[in-house]
């Protein structure tokens, strides 16, 4: 059995780190509660954060067997001296770590395993989020005993929060000389909401005595569910069928999931043109000796060519923003029931070119072709709005835009797209014969371009300074790793600073 910290002290140490919203308040209360139920002196106290996610509450409790006298305790937390340490999120237990309140020789850490994303890591213009596996290995070597799995969706699968799941956790852990039972009864004297805390406190208890999971093996590709008629259905069953033939295993799973988003985005039609596409890559690919490399430009072409396809304009967004789905999610995050009034706002503000990107394309270059009337227009665009869907009227005019789904191919912004896209598409396959890991590299800078409006604009330009050093990289044997470096410069900051120092030194290179 393993040894719990309260068989060889009197004093039993707990620290939890919360950020707003988790419970964390709560829990210390039932920590409280459940100990002087037991006979036990109790004390706690709060540190609180700056805010909700630049730092996080840390409550600290102390527990002694009450022996009729009040003892003098801590008010903080000392490194180096904590018995049990709760995280509710995966982060605060690496900066629990970092403050030293968990040791090896001591500390039963228990965390959620589930991420809740700093600002720092929103913000990055590339991929910001820190690596958890990190945090998880060094967890494992900090502490005494680690317990950590996914609590946020324990929590939220029973219609509770985290709190009760950390709670059921730390029953589990045995860490506290109490029994289970005393801590369900500490959860029924809250009375509000105690079923579906009790619910989570349950399935916690026993994830922490459960055995891991067995590693999955390779599993057959998956054909994302669509809903449609029944005509369309049969359509795009013999669709993907005909590409899974087609395509090699390790391509598969990535090019059904590419297929999926492009039929979702447009229809059928479009669908066949990413699949016709992509085998025209993957002979390319089977040409330029992409066997040997697991076909990794088909494969990276599978995903970078389904993401620029569905760009986002005006008609996607407003499909967004009225799909029954969307509304579904927004009520489930705020807990909201049945019987509540649910209000939603919008903040909008699509400029002049992105009003003429959703015209037809005569029209709009012939717009675009008069500057004057485009003063006149401009202010009429150029503002932000705060709009009401939940309202009929705003919800009506969104949903009409979204309807606009089939005139698409008609539209300035599609041909502007399309046209860039086959640019792309055409360096990459001119390079693979002669250079393929480099022409890999131009299909994987696709991920500069993303987002709406500005962010586009910003990403595009940075796609096209990246791939402007291509000329002089292509005679060289490691010109794939410097285009991945340029990319990698590129997503640092959102002014291009870092990538501008880059280019000269890519400069600088002799080929």
């Amino acid at each position: 059995m393993t040894r719990t910290f309260s068989e060889d002290r009197d004093i039993i140490k707990l620290a939890i780190l919360a950020i707003g919203g988790q419970g964390g308040g709560v829990l210390a209360d039932w920590v409280v509660h459940l100990a002087e139920a037991n006979g036990y002196y109790a004390q706690a106290t709060s540190v609180p954060g700056v805010a909700q996610r630049t730092g996080a509450t840390i409550y600290y409790l102390e527990l002694v067997p009450d022996k009729g006298r009040t003892p003098v305790l801590s008010l903080m937390p000392a490194p180096g001296d904590v018995d049990v340490v709760i995280a509710a999120e995966l982060m605060e237990a690496g900066r629990a770590i970092m403050r030293g309140l968990v040791t090896p020789n001591r500390t039963t850490l228990i965390a959620s395993a589930h991420r809740a994303y700093a600002v720092s890591e929103k913000m990055a213009p590339g991929d910001g989020i820190a690596d958890a596996s990190k945090v998880l290995d060094i967890a494992r070597q900090a502490s005494h005993r680690l317990i950590a799995f996914d609590m946020e969706s324990i929590a939220t699968r029973s219609g509770s929060v985290i709190s009760a799941s950390l709670f059921g956790a730390l029953a589990g852990s045995r860490a506290l000389p109490f029994p289970r039972e005393s801590f369900e009864e500490t959860i029924r004297a809250g009375g509000k909401g105690m079923e579906a805390s009790l619910k989570a406190f349950s399935v916690a208890f026993d994830a922490v005595s459960a055995p891991p999971p067995p590693r999955p093996g390779p599993e057959a590709p998956s054909v994302p569910a669509m809903r449609g008629p029944p005509e369309l259905l049969a359509e795009y069953e013999k669709l993907t069928d005909a590409l899974l033939a087609d395509l090699p295993p390790g391509v598969k799973s990535m090019a059904m999931a590419g297929l999926a988003k492009v039929v979702d985005f447009q229809d059928l039609e479009y669908g066949r043109d990413y699949a016709y596409r992509l085998r025209k890559m993957l002979a390319l690919d089977e040409d330029s000796g992409g066997a040997a490399r697991d076909y990794a430009l088909t494969r990276e072409t599978a995903k970078y060519l389904a993401n620029a396809m569905c760009y986002d304009d005006i008609i996607r967004v407003a499909d967004a923003k009225t799909r029954g789905s969307r509304f579904a999610r927004v009520r489930e995050e705020m807990k909201a029931s049945d019987e509540q009034v649910l209000t939603v706002t919008e903040f909008m503000h699509p400029r002049l070119r992105e009003v003429l990107g959703s015209l037809p394309t005569g029209l709009a270059r012939w717009i675009e072709s008069k500057p004057g009337l485009c003063r006149i227009l401009n202010p009429l665009f150029d503002r932000g709005r705060h709009a009401r869907t939940d309202g009929f009227a705003w919800f009506s005019l969104l949903y009409g835009l979204a309807g606009m789904r089939g005139m698409r191919r008609k539209l300035l912004r599609h041909e502007v797209e399309s046209a860039h896209i086959a640019q792309w598409l055409a360096e990459a396959e001119r390079l693979a014969p002669r250079n393929y890991d480099l022409a890999v590299e131009v299909i994987r800078c696709r991920r500069l371009i993303k987002g709406y409006s500005d962010t586009h604009e910003r990403g595009q330009s940075k796609f096209d300074r990246v791939l402007s050093a291509v000329p002089l990289l292509e005679p060289r044997e490691d010109g794939a790793q410097w285009l991945k470096r340029l990319r990698e410069a590129a997503l640092l900051d959102e002014e291009g600073t870092a990538l501008d120092g880059a280019l000269k030194t890519v400069a600088t290179l002799e080929a």
